[in-house]
């Protein structure tokens, strides 16, 4: 599902990433655990085609996506890709509901012609059962600020789900949690892979959550040991 080979990426004059080669499988959890400053962050931004590298190539589900760019590349990312972040971004002014639409909002508007779109009530329906399934549906009129940290986590992994993505990027999902919702998101995880088959990369500095994934890679200074 993924493969990457010799990528390089360095800030101005220091080198971050010293060519890395990685793969993950269809359906596998993938942790990936090292100190802060190793360059795991970097990388996932990378695979998850939010930062270009200096040099080498990325293959997601058959796609060469070192040779997308502009609109190819934003449209691969909507369809093809799932994240969740430590800091949820989710939009404070718009809904639960509103902010788990949005992604397929957007391909729909940006579909290909003479592809079928799904329509908007369509995309409600399946947001409000995405919701549903993940316990929130109380809170699906509910704006960010009404809603507890894990709460507004669960609707940022809602979102990630939307367009059924192939993979799914996760950095420090639970970071910010308390230790009784770290777990319930934890669980998460392995209930949608189960579900839905997403393939899930993972950066955690989170031992327990390391320990349940079924591999798990150590970056240290830009490599993997």
């Amino acid at each position: 599902m993924i493969s990457c080979s010799e990528i390089y990426k360095s800030f101005g004059q220091l080198p971050v990433l010293k060519g890395i080669d990685f793969q993950a499988e269809a359906a596998e959890v993938v942790g990936i655990v090292g100190a802060s400053g190793a360059g795991k962050s970097t990388f996932l931004q990378i695979l998850g085609t939010l930062m270009a590298p200096d040099s080498g190539r990325v293959v997601i589900d058959g796609t060469d996506v070192s040779s997308l760019k502009g609109d190819d590349l934003s449209d691969f990312r909507n369809r093809k890709i799932g994240f969740v972040f430590q800091f949820h971004h989710l939009l404070p002014e718009f809904t639960a509901l509103e902010n788990v639409m949005m992604p397929a909002l957007i391909a729909r508007a940006n579909g290909r012609r003479g592809e079928q779109k799904r329509g908007v009530e369509l995309i409600r329906a399946d947001a409000m059962q995405l919701l549903d399934e993940l316990g929130l549906s109380a809170r699906i009129d509910h704006k960010p600020s009404e809603m507890s940290g894990g709460e507004q986590q669960r609707v940022a992994i809602a979102r990630a789900l939307i367009n059924r993505p192939a993979v799914l990027f996760a950095d420090e999902p639970s970071g910010n949690l308390d230790s009784r919702t770290k777990e319930e998101i934890h669980n998460l995880f392995f209930e949608l892979r189960n579900k839905y088959g997403q393939t899930i990369i993972i950066v955690t500095h989170d031992k327990e959550l390391a320990e349940r994934c079924d591999r798990v890679v150590e970056m240290k200074d830009g490599l993997f040991v």
